[in-house]
């Protein structure tokens, strides 16, 4: 909320970020404060020296966004939320970099786009995609298709949690686990003793 107000006088966000971009010294490193500042309060990470050709639509606004520093993004972009431009930074990896998306990309929520691949306009990135490979103008990128897999043991979905012992979320709090086979693979599985 703090910075927020602390960005009125730039102005928006953006014309923030092209200052920490431009200036140099002890303002850079105030103006910088304050740009990570805004993503620490919005659960985001725009790295302040990614580049924007134009600013993007945010339509749920800048929350839970990660865009490495480096990456290009071209004009009349939308992101949804949750939306991760990372770079591969790994010495054995065949992509390393960022990436750079043309113009008109549209990325859905919680989709993922990582390491030097090229975005071509006009895409649309399904939500939760992930994205490692270059992708051509004018192309959708999908999440594999729905499978659903029935069975006929009912599926045990309780999330079980060490807190000094093994627990289980149910109906609002968290109840000890009783059942000793559960446990064995529990401990046998996180080597807990």
């Amino acid at each position: 909320m703090i910075a927020r107000f602390l960005i009125l006088p730039f102005g928006s966000i953006w014309n923030l970020k092209n200052k920490c971009q431009s200036s140099t010294g002890l303002i850079s490193k105030l103006l910088k404060g304050v740009y990570e500042l805004y993503q620490y309060e919005n659960s985001s990470s725009i790295a302040w020296n990614s580049n924007f050709i134009s600013e993007p639509c945010f339509p749920h606004g800048m929350k839970s966004i990660f865009i490495s520093g480096d990456a290009v993004i071209g004009k009349n972009c939308t992101i949804y939320q949750q939306v991760t431009i990372g770079s591969v930074t790994l010495s054995d990896a065949k992509k390393i970099g960022a990436p750079t998306l043309g113009n008109n990309v549209y990325i859905g929520s919680g989709a993922k786009i990582v390491g030097k691949v090229i975005i071509g306009d006009n895409v649309r990135i399904g939500a939760n995609a992930v994205v490692y490979k270059d992708v051509p103008s004018n192309s959708i990128v999908v999440l594999g298709e729905q499978k659903n897999i029935r069975r006929e043991m009912l599926l045990d979905n309780k999330t079980y949690t060490f807190h000094g012992r093994w627990v289980y979320f149910e109906d609002g709090s968290y109840v000890d686990v009783l059942n000793q086979e559960i446990i064995k693979k529990l401990n046998e599985g996180f080597n807990k003793l």
